[in-house]
């Protein structure tokens, strides 16, 4: 298993043709030495190596098709600049026969208070390991600074949502995501018996709804603080969505025709997890998100990756501008 962000990469050579023909030239190895240093834009990297910016563009395509550099907008000085990042510090390539059916998990774990966007309905509320983020039942609560350090939240509709980081190389294949996260129903103080439809999207897309039994409580919650009062929700329970190319599963069962490919899960692009409860619910039980510090898991939402990372080759278009480019 594999921690998101990692910036070593292996692969077969069988599975690298595009890198050895990217990186079989001069000024794109000076580039990718360069931007080991720092990220640049085209105009620094031109300057730093005296070739002009029309040769610098076509080289960083050819790397960025090859998986070696990715490229992002950002403001500077005479407006949005286009600046460059090296995907990797180090590439590992094996001389044995490539493993076509080795699958790799990228996993990442995003704090409850870390959402990105947020609708809270009362009754609501969230909270740190050591004290409430403040004012129960008042949305407001939910743009406080404080809540970057919550443990746990609740809502009785609405939805949050968050964004998970992806820096997978750019030739890998995903082919299964998993979503783990322990969740329960948001009644008034407690309610085992208080049912609640939740729905999750991924990028947009409706995955599915699951009916959560209650907003459980009458035994404490295993990782609550010792001032967490009983009458409050204690745990919650703990769910796995499976989301690959025969469709969508939650905790192994069937839920939904959903398939990876429908969710524009792409490397080096952020994915969004939504996790609400739509106005037309039959059961509109509200939910509750237990983090690290609350509930009987001691984790926060986890997001899985399941891919293969192949180095393979780049397209006709780019491989074409091999014999366009000009070399120092």
């Amino acid at each position: 298993m594999t921690s998101m962000p990692y910036r070593v990469q292996e692969l077969a050579a069988s599975e690298s043709i595009g890198i050895f023909k990217a990186l079989a030239s001069e000024t794109r190895a000076r580039i990718l030495e360069l931007l080991g240093e720092r990220d640049m834009n085209i105009g620094e990297l031109s300057q730093a190596l005296e070739i002009a910016q029309p040769s610098i563009t076509k080289h960083i395509q050819i790397l960025e098709e090859a998986g070696l550099v990715s490229s992002g907008y950002s403001a500077g000085t005479q407006g949005m600049q286009k600046r460059c990042h090296r995907v990797h510090d180090q590439i590992i390539f094996s001389l044995d026969r490539a493993q076509p059916d080795s699958e790799f998990i990228a996993e990442v774990e995003v704090p409850v208070g870390m959402y990105s966007l947020v609708d809270p309905i009362p009754t609501c509320g969230l909270s740190t390991k050591e004290k409430f983020v403040g004012h129960l039942d008042d949305p407001l609560s939910f743009q406080f600074p404080e809540r970057a350090q919550a443990q746990i939240l609740w809502s009785a509709g609405g939805f949050v949502e968050y964004v998970f980081p992806n820096s997978l190389p750019m030739p890998t294949q995903i082919v299964g995501l998993d979503l783990a996260m322990e969740i329960g129903s948001e009644a008034p103080g407690y309610n085992n018996d208080y049912p609640s439809d939740i729905t999750i999207w991924i990028n947009g897309v409706e995955i599915g709804t699951w009916q959560s039994p209650g907003d459980m409580g009458g035994m404490r919650g295993r990782l609550n603080p010792d001032w967490w009062h009983d009458y409050l929700a204690q745990y919650g329970f703990m769910k796995v969505w499976r989301v690959d190319s025969t469709g969508t599963q939650i905790d192994g069962m069937n839920l939904s025709s959903v398939r990876i490919e429908d969710l524009d899960v792409k490397p080096w692009q952020a994915t969004r997890v939504r996790i609400g409860i739509k106005p037309d619910a039959r059961h509109q039980g509200g939910f509750t998100l237990f983090g690290r510090g609350f509930g009987n898991y001691e984790q926060d939402i986890v997001l899985r990756l399941h891919h293969f990372t192949r180095g393979g080759d780049i397209p006709a278009p780019v491989k074409s501008a091999f014999a366009k480019v000009p070399e120092k």
